[in-house]
């Protein structure tokens, strides 16, 4: 009985590991507008929340910098800024962050999801929204 109960604890706990990691690791972003690859964002969890982080810029050099980002990201590197933060698993949905398009500037609520082996990103303002499908990068 005990063993059983033991097993079925494992099997629970690595479900849930694997769930939240469908969408942990390197994404490929792609330019809605231009359909061109931006950059590798590596989404990843801490405090039970969702981020992604800049790894690499696949259009401009390394050291490009923030110029038009709001707050204390203004000035900052690029490679290596958080620009999804506080996202909350919701069923299949990721949801209750923001994202922050660098180029441009500007924070929009966000969530996303997957579709298969891609995920879909969608930011919104209001009833506006944009969405892109990354590619995961193995």
């Amino acid at each position: 009985m005990m063993r059983n109960l033991l097993l079925a604890a494992c099997c629970l706990l690595f479900a849930l590991q694997a769930s939240a990691a469908d969408v942990l690791g390197k994404w490929r972003t792609i330019d809605d507008e231009t359909g061109q690859p931006k950059s590798i964002v590596e989404i990843y969890q801490k405090g039970g929340k969702y981020y992604g982080r800049v790894v690499d810029l696949l259009m401009k050099p390394d050291d490009t910098i923030c110029d038009k980002c709001p707050g204390d990201r203004k000035g900052q590197r690029i490679v290596g800024m958080d620009v999804i933060t506080g996202m909350v698993k919701n069923g299949d949905i990721y949801e209750g962050g923001q994202i922050l398009d660098p180029t441009k500037g500007k924070i929009y609520d966000c969530k996303f999801w997957l579709e298969g082996n891609q995920l879909k990103v969608r930011g919104y303002l209001g009833f506006f929204y944009r969405t892109q499908t990354w590619h995961r990068v193995n």
